[in-house]
Order: structure tokens, then C-alpha cells, then sequence
């Protein structure tokens, strides 16, 4: 016969969440937080207890603000900006304590959070995956006999062959995108140097024949330490970043393409690996801003799926395969249009090499 055990106390399961939990009172003031809450917004207990939430957390968002006051509200708000840190965007609820009124549970989460996540690949990745290894070969045999046919045709007709030669190459390339995107592999991460790469980065984009002529700005923090990373990885992200920030200012009278480093502090990543979860800290920051017009308001908040794009024969896969590759390496990635400075911004954050488990 089984001994019943006792189930752990409401503390206890409470800071064991990999989400932030707040328990305010009435009046609006933080009165339990979990340690996952500290984490996401870089303040201990002490900086936390006894505090109004809504000023501590710093949210931003004047409709989320007044519902606060609001002791009966049920909230579910997804993208907010919470914090001192551009781009720090979280999701959001809140719940009565039933009985108790006024009393609610607030829960948080980086909007990004659901990225990491070890789930199956959802189909419309993994599907066009699958299909993409059964193009392959009929492709190739086409290939074969558009050359083939290249060399028995006179000179004036020879030019629909490498038409067909060309566009077959074409697809080829978009379905080795497709293969990388619905891939479960994960290069092994190291620790690295940050600026090292991006300079390749930046010297393959610069070396692009027939780019168009735009001004790359270096705004680098030399003493940031290494990050742990996949070299190669991490490479191809900003060839893409750098890449879209190029054409997309390239209409500019003065197009400009930033890229800039620094450290930041209190961003932390719930991270979710084979039904495991871990909290950590992304405190390396690049930010890769151009001058172009922005994003497509009809994309912009899908810019990171799959076959989302507005650019003249795209095939929208860069921005997903960028995605993928930035979780691979537990790191975050996030895009905003800044109005006022008129510039579009790609941030990335990844982990400090020493913090890596």
C-alpha cells in the first residue's frame, strides 16, 4: 500500500513557475512575487514588496494601466512594453482571487517565450519541410536536361535552357531554406567572440555584387565578454538582419544601416527544452536599426512566419530561418518601429558565455 505524500506548499509551487507570479492587494500593491518575477524585472524582493505594480513593473500601456485600477478585471494582454528597455515586450494576465475581493493574481511572460519552446514543429514548417526533400530529386533530373539540352540546341535557342537551368537553381536555394527552417538539428554552442563575427557578417553583405550603396555605422561596446553562441549561426542571422536593413533603405537619399552592442541588465528568457524549463539571463544586446520606411503595418507583427513578406520576390522564409536560428542558441529576437527617429530595429539578445549552463 502507498504511503500518500504530502503535496508542497502554495510557496513552493508558486517559485517553482518559470513565469513571473505577483499577488497584489486592493490597492494595488505587490504583496508575494516569485523569483521569476525578480528575474524579469530586475529587481529583488526587497525593490518588490510593499510597491504599486503598475510602477514598478513600468508598463507603458495606458489601457493595461486604467484596467489595473480596475479591481474586478480580467486581463489577458499579449506584447506590452514593460521597463526601462526598449523592445522589453511581455504578455500579460490578470485574475481575481475569488472571495477575496480585490485581491489578484498577476502572471508574466516574455513575449518571446513561446519561441523557445521544445514543442513538434508546428505544420506549416514542418510540412513544406517534408515536401521540400521530395522536390529535390525531380529537380535535379530537370536540371540534368535543361544542360543537357543547353548543349544540343543552336546558340539562338539556347537561352530558354538556362532560363529553366536558372529557375530550377532558384527553387533549389528556397528549399534548402525550407529543409534548415523545419530542421530539429542545433549546432553546438561555444563561447565566442561577438564583434569578431559580426565583422564577417558585415563583410559579406558589403562584398554583395550589385547591392546597393549604403552606409554600414559600427556603434560597438568593446568590453563586452564572450557570448555563447553557434559561430555559424549566429553569422548567417545578421548576414539576413544586415541584408534586409540594406534593401530596405536602399530608396533612402541617405541610407544608413546601424549596428550597435551593448550589455544590458534584467532581461531574462524562460527557456523550455524537452519539458524542462530554465530561466536565463540574455544580458548581450545587438541591435541592427536602418532608415528606411518600415515594415508593412499588415506584416509587421508576423514578420517572423513562415511565407510572411512584402518584399518583391521574396519567399519570406529569411526572417523565420533567423528566428529559429536565434532559439537555437536560447536567445531572443524582437523587431520595432521607432517613429520619431524614423528607423526600424532588429535586437537580438543572447547570453553571456560564463552564464551558459
Amino acid at each position: 500500500m502507498s504511503v500518500p505524500v504530502a503535496a508542497p506548499d502554495h510557496r513552493t509551487q508558486v517559485s517553482s513557475l518559470i513565469f513571473a507570479f505577483v499577488l497584489i492587494d486592493p490597492g494595488g500593491i505587490i504583496r508575494e512575487a516569485n523569483q521569476s518575477t525578480e528575474n524579469l524585472l530586475g529587481k529583488g524582493a526587497s525593490r518588490l514588496l510593499g510597491k504599486p505594480f503598475r510602477e514598478t513593473a513600468n508598463i507603458a500601456d495606458e489601457r493595461v494601466g486604467r484596467l489595473l485600477d480596475e479591481p474586478d478585471t480580467v486581463l489577458t494582454a499579449r506584447g506590452i512594453t514593460i521597463g526601462d528597455m526598449p523592445g522589453r515586450l511581455v504578455n500579460l494576465t490578470i485574475s481575481p482571487v475569488s472571495a477575496e475581493p480585490g485581491w489578484r493574481v498577476i502572471t508574466l511572460s516574455d513575449a518571446g517565450q513561446a519561441d523557445m519552446a521544445d514543442d513538434p514543429q508546428p505544420s506549416d514548417i514542418a510540412a513544406p519541410a517534408v515536401l521540400a526533400h521530395e522536390i529535390k530529386n525531380p529537380l535535379a533530373a530537370i536540371r540534368g536536361a535543361s544542360q543537357l539540352l543547353q548543349r544540343k540546341l543552336p546558340e539562338g535557342d539556347q537561352g530558354l535552357a538556362r532560363l529553366v537551368t536558372a529557375e530550377v537553381d532558384r527553387i533549389a536555394r528556397m528549399i534548402d531554406r525550407m529543409q534548415k527552417l523545419g530542421s530539429k538539428q542545433v549546432d553546438p554552442l561555444e563561447p565566442i567572440n561577438l564583434h569578431e563575427v559580426i565583422r564577417n557578417a558585415l563583410g559579406v553583405v558589403r562584398s554583395v555584387e550589385g547591392a546597393p550603396e549604403v552606409t554600414f555605422t559600427e556603434e560597438f561596446d568593446p568590453s563586452l565578454p564572450a557570448v555563447i553562441a553557434s559561430r555559424d549561426a549566429l553569422q548567417q542571422v545578421l548576414i539576413n538582419l544586415l541584408g534586409n536593413a540594406r534593401d530596405a533603405c536602399a530608396g533612402e537619399d541617405h541610407p544608413c544601416v546601424t549596428i550597435r552592442t551593448r550589455y544590458v541588465t534584467g532581461l531574462v528568457m524562460n527557456v523550455l527544452r524537452r519539458g524542462r524549463g530554465r530561466s536565463v539571463s540574455l544580458p548581450i544586446e545587438i541591435t541592427v536599426s536602418d532608415n528606411g520606411p518600415g515594415i508593412d503595418p499588415a506584416i509587421a507583427e508576423r514578420v517572423f512566419e513562415p511565407f510572411v513578406t512584402s518584399k518583391k520576390g521574396g519567399q519570406g522564409l529569411g526572417l523565420a530561418l533567423v528566428r529559429k536560428l536565434v532559439r537555437d542558441m536560447d536567445g531572443r529576437i524582437a523587431n520595432e518601429r521607432d517613429r520619431s527617429a524614423g528607423l526600424t530595429r532588429f535586437r537580438i539578445h543572447l547570453a553571456e558565455a560564463k552564464d551558459a549552463k
